[in-house]
């Protein structure tokens, strides 16, 4: 694309965003600058709020304007319930679907060589300190079903094992509600096999 240098910078910078290809990110672009005052100005002023406002919670890893954040103040939450995730979208779709009353802890990311991504790099010691306070009972380990996820997954189980107060979990993995056992890949086929659970 060649246009003046203020479209350009505002194309390559929406190209930058997850999901947002030069494509994508050239109709964005031109979505707002249709309408600058009704899109791009009240969300340009969104976006330096949130610069500001938005921090994350030192406890959990979340994103919010206070810390700790309002699912950690939540004093009707069951704290002694944490779930495992490994970033604050897989956060707020738990939060979306309801499915969680207890706490978070968000990892920043999976273990990942090729990443350089190692467990000093991942956000758990918040939760040592919470299981070796004895206020957790249960961790859920609810990471993706991934390579990353699963040694992921095997690495924390490895360092919670000594903690013998407490119950690891993981979330199940297998067919999807509605999903056609002929559309799914193999890996998530022997997942549903070998995750089975009597009729």
């Amino acid at each position: 694309m060649s246009g003046p240098g203020e479209i350009d910078r505002l194309v390559t910078l929406l190209g930058r965003l997850p999901g947002l290809g030069p494509r994508s990110a050239r109709r964005a672009a031109l979505a707002l600058l249709r309408q600058p005052h009704a899109r791009m100005l009240p969300l340009a002023q969104a976006m330096e709020q949130a610069a500001r406002a938005v921090r994350t919670c030192s406890s959990c890893g979340n994103l919010d304007t206070t810390d700790p954040c309002a699912i950690c103040a939540d004093p009707t939450r069951d704290a002694g319930l944490v779930c495992v995730v490994e970033n604050v979208g897989d956060l707020w779709a738990l939060e979306r679907a309801g499915v969680h009353r207890g706490v978070y802890q968000v990892l920043g990311g999976t273990l990942s060589a090729l990443s350089g991504i190692g467990p000093d790099d991942l956000n758990v010691q918040p939760l040592l300190d919470r299981i070796a306070g004895g206020s957790v009972r249960e961790v859920i380990l609810a990471l993706g079903a991934t390579v990353e996820g699963a040694t992921t997954m095997h690495w924390l189980h490895e360092r919670l094992a000594r903690f013998d107060t407490i119950k690891i979990s993981r979330v199940g993995q297998g067919v999807p509600v509605g999903g056609a056992l002929d559309v799914l890949d193999d890996g998530t086929l022997a997942a549903a096999i070998m995750a089975r659970r009597p009729a």
